[in-house]
């Protein structure tokens, strides 16, 4: 995959994605750094006057929300009309997330709004996944997993965690296990595959759930419709 998109093409994005938001709607509330820009437009638009609620996905999705001055729900009293979020890679329409190891609760949330539009710059677009897949697990099941993994042709590493020792560990008290299968050509069986795993939380295999994606570029957004 390529690395290190503009911050200029992320906040083209997340903007743009942001004004779709019509007044009285519950938006799901990405994590990752373009999410993030569409949070903080949101965040503007409230100041405004825009009536809306959010369903965060993550610690720092709440955390970027309650700073922009977004009422906050849960799916326990609402269901999200719209979701914003971020991928690491997508091609044809699928998804690869998991980078801020919060695709457990991501996949739950974008998957229950009725609209589901992704936000990326052009570094995120592949012709074939091939972005190693992150799995979320059980702690206990990291050793079976890890073989299962391996079984379906992939290499599983355990996420270490930055600026400590040990492992990451999900917002769900969870370890994240990234695992690179290589070029993925079908990522419906894959994705079957791994969910089928004892053990397996969530992965980081989104296929079938984005209804946009919204590309920025270096001169404006390109929105690719699935």
């Amino acid at each position: 995959m390529k690395g290190g998109g503009s911050d200029e093409a992320k906040r083209r994005a997340g903007e743009h994605a942001a004004r779709q938001v019509e007044d009285g709607t519950v938006v799901g509330l990405g994590t990752g750094s373009t999410a993030a820009h569409a949070i903080a437009t949101l965040g503007d638009r409230v100041d405004s006057g825009l009536d809306i609620r959010g369903i965060p996905t993550s610690f720092q999705a709440r955390a970027n929300a309650r700073e922009a001055g977004i009422e906050l729900t849960t799916l326990d009293v609402a269901t999200p009309d719209l979701a914003i979020d971020g991928a690491d890679q997508f091609a044809d329409g699928a998804l690869i997330k998991g980078g801020g190891a919060a695709h457990a609760r991501e996949k739950i949330v974008d998957s229950a709004a009725d609209r589901f539009l992704v936000v990326a710059d052009p570094t995120k677009e592949a012709d074939v996944l091939d972005h190693p897949v992150p799995v979320e697990i059980l702690p206990d099941a990291r050793t079976p997993v890890a073989a299962s993994l391996e079984s379906l042709g992939g290499s599983p590493e355990l996420r270490a965690a930055e600026r400590k020792d040990g492992p990451v560990v999900t917002d769900n008290g969870n370890l994240v296990l990234d695992c690179d299968f290589g070029a993925i050509d079908d990522p419906s069986s894959l994705a079957t595959a791994l969910s089928a795993i004892p053990g397996v939380v969530e992965h980081g295999l989104f296929v079938g759930l984005a209804d946009e994606i919204h590309v920025g570029t270096a001169d404006g957004v390109r929105v690719v419709e699935k």
